[in-house]
Parts: C-alpha cells; structure tokens; sequence
C-alpha cells in the first residue's frame, strides 16, 4: 500500500482523517518536518545528510528502516542536534501540534528527552519550558483554524545514563505546567526498568503517571520489570508480550490461546499497550513472528481482548501519521470503522488525565464516529 503520511483514507465512505483520535506514544525529536531541520541546521552551523527537504526525508525513512532498534536510533543524532535552543524547541513543539491537529488528533502526548537539549546552554527547567511555550502556541494555531486539541508533555529519561531521577523530579516539577507524565527511553536490551528504581520510586511516591519502553528490543523480563519496577500504567510497546501467549489451535476464526502468568495480567488489568505498527517492523521488534505488517501480534492481541491502542512513534523516521497506521492496519486486519473507534476509546481511557477528562475525552471520539 502506498500511502504518504498527509494522505487520507476512506473507510466506508467516512474520511478517517477527519475522525477524532488520540495520540500516546509520539516522540518530538522524532517528528521534526525536513524543511524545519534543514532551517534549523543552517541557522546552528550543524551538518545534515540531504540539502533539501524530499531527500532528507527519504534518508530517514531509509536509515530507520534497519531492523534494529540501536540503528534506527542514530537518526535522532540528526534531529536532537537542531533542537538545542528554546527558539529551535519552542518551533519544533508548535510544529509538532499544528500536525497532530491537521491529523485529527484531538489529544496528545508528547515524550521526549530534556536531557538531550542541553549542549547551547539551556537548564532542564529552560528546556520543558521552551517546549511547552511551542505547545500552547500550537494548541492556539490550530483553535484558529478550528481544530480543538490539546497535548501534555511526557518527561523522558534515557535509560543508559543516570539522571533518571533528576528527570523524575523535573516532570514532577512541571505537572502545573503541562508535564503529564513520566518514561524512560533509549536501548532498552541490556538496560531494565529495574535500574531506575530510585525514580520510579520517588514518582509513585508523588503519584505521578508513568509509561516505559518495554517488549521492544528485549522481552518478557523487560515487560516484568516495568510494571512491578517502574509501576508502568502503560507499556510502549509491550509487544513482545505476544510471547507469552501460546496459540493452542487454530479453527477459522476461532483460536484457542493458552496465557502466561504476565500475558493475562497485562489483559485483565487492562493495561493499555501503545502499539507503533510501522516502528515495529522498522526495528525488529515483530521479528519473531515475521516481516509483514500481516505478521504483527497486533490483532491476536486485540481479538484476545488486550487494550491495544494505535500510535506513530516516529513519524519522521517512519514516514508515517495516525491516519495511515490506521489505515494499514484496515487494509491488512480488514479493520472497520467501530474497531478503529475501539483503539481510539483504549487510548482515551489509558490518557494521563483526570477521569472526567478522560470522560469527555470519550465522549468527543463517541460522537464523532457518529457518522
């Protein structure tokens, strides 16, 4: 299928463009548009591997499609190195709102990383501030193009290095002014929630909402970890924890699965996995089960009633936007309009907002799919 992220789709004869949905798993140093970093770089001196915007764009695509997770991270070498002043930040962040919106999405989340914008000179404080003032510009570009969104900030540690705790305390210290809530990012093989106990500690202690890489690049123990370490509300990915399902037989339609101890917690507690289709074949994180989007766990998962929800990840690096990951998973799970409705609904519920945020937020993607 071929499918350029600003394209729409049909599905019944409804734009699913148009439909309201919710973004989780969306990074910002993973979202730059080609022609901003190209600005960006000239502006800072910085070196990039493609003079104009289409040719920038296709070496992301290429270099991000490797089939490993720590290849498809040296792209961000490139993005991160132009988001170092809070000019650069506050652009990228209103930027990366006036898409979500143009996209239908009406509520966001936006993860990234502090730590790794410092090198002009900016504090870790300097930095969230400069992100949110290019959020509230974006949340008011799109209200006066009457799209209503809104999109909080998911402070990022990055799991390799110690400051995860320093970072813990940042987010709390912005939960008045946007930060939602908390993760940690980066090489997840080798480098377990476990080792930032300290943080996850001290943010259950203040009871701030956390998610964590997990069941990406390492499996079931990663998984574990995060949610009895990290007391992750929700899993990005979490989509390793198919492994932990043994498919008994297969009739039809009818599927007879036999669950792991952490599958069926995972399900019964309804913790919501923010699945990244595209992403997940770009680092091998499906490898186990095959090559094609047809092979992802994502509908076992589903149909076996996990709460699955549907993210871009990257949508730089994957070439991607919500509306063609939904439309993907259409062409390949012969999706219809109410189960796009359902992943929207699980996103909603698993938002870090208050319940009667979430309530409204519900209600909003109830009516529009209404059509």
């Amino acid at each position: 299928m071929s499918m350029q992220p600003g394209d729409d789709f049909t599905l019944q004869g409804v734009s699913v463009r148009s439909l309201p949905k919710v973004s989780l798993h969306d990074h910002l140093d993973g979202a730059l548009r080609p022609g901003t970093i190209l600005e960006l770089a000239d502006a800072a001196g910085v070196e990039v591997p493609a003079s104009d915007a289409g040719a920038l764009g296709a070496w992301f695509a290429d270099r991000s499609d490797s089939g490993s997770l720590v290849e498809y991270l040296k792209t961000f070498d490139v993005t991160t190195s132009v988001m170092q002043t809070a000019e650069g930040l506050t652009r990228v962040a209103r930027e990366f709102v006036e898409d979500l919106a143009a996209d239908g999405v009406i509520y966001g989340e936006v993860r990234w990383a502090p730590e790794q914008h410092l090198a002009g000179g900016l504090s870790l404080d300097d930095a969230v501030e400069a992100v949110q003032a290019g959020i509230e510009e974006g949340e008011d570009s799109a209200d006066a193009d009457g799209r209503s969104i809104r999109v909080g900030q998911l402070i990022t540690a990055m799991r390799h290095t110690d400051r995860s705790l320093e970072i813990a305390e940042l987010a709390v210290r912005h939960r008045e002014q946007g930060a939602v809530g908390f993760d940690i990012a980066g090489p997840e093989d080798g480098f377990a929630p476990s080792l930032h106990r300290k943080a996850f500690d001290y943010l259950a202690s203040e009871f701030f909402p956390v998610t964590v890489h997990a069941g990406e690049a390492a499996g079931l123990d990663s998984i574990r970890s995060a949610l009895i370490d990290g007391r992750a509300l929700r899993l990005g990915y979490g989509v390793r924890l198919a492994s932990d399902l043994d498919v008994v037989s297969r009739s039809g339609d009818e599927v007879l699965v036999k669950f792991g101890s952490l599958a069926r917690w995972v399900r019964d507690r309804e913790i919501p996995l923010e699945l990244s289709p595209s992403s997940n074949l770009q680092t091998g994180a499906i490898e186990a089960w095959g090559e094609d989007l047809s092979d992802h766990p994502f509908d076992l998962l589903y149909q076996l009633g996990f709460s699955v929800t549907v993210n871009v990840d990257n949508r730089l690096m994957s070439n991607t936007s919500l509306t063609k990951e939904l439309a993907l998973l259409a062409r390949a799970f012969e999706y219809d309009l109410e189960d796009l409705q359902t992943f929207q609904l699980n996103a909603a519920a698993g938002a870090f907002l208050t319940i009667e945020e979430r309530e409204e937020l519900i209600e909003l993607i109830a009516e529009g799919f209404d059509v």
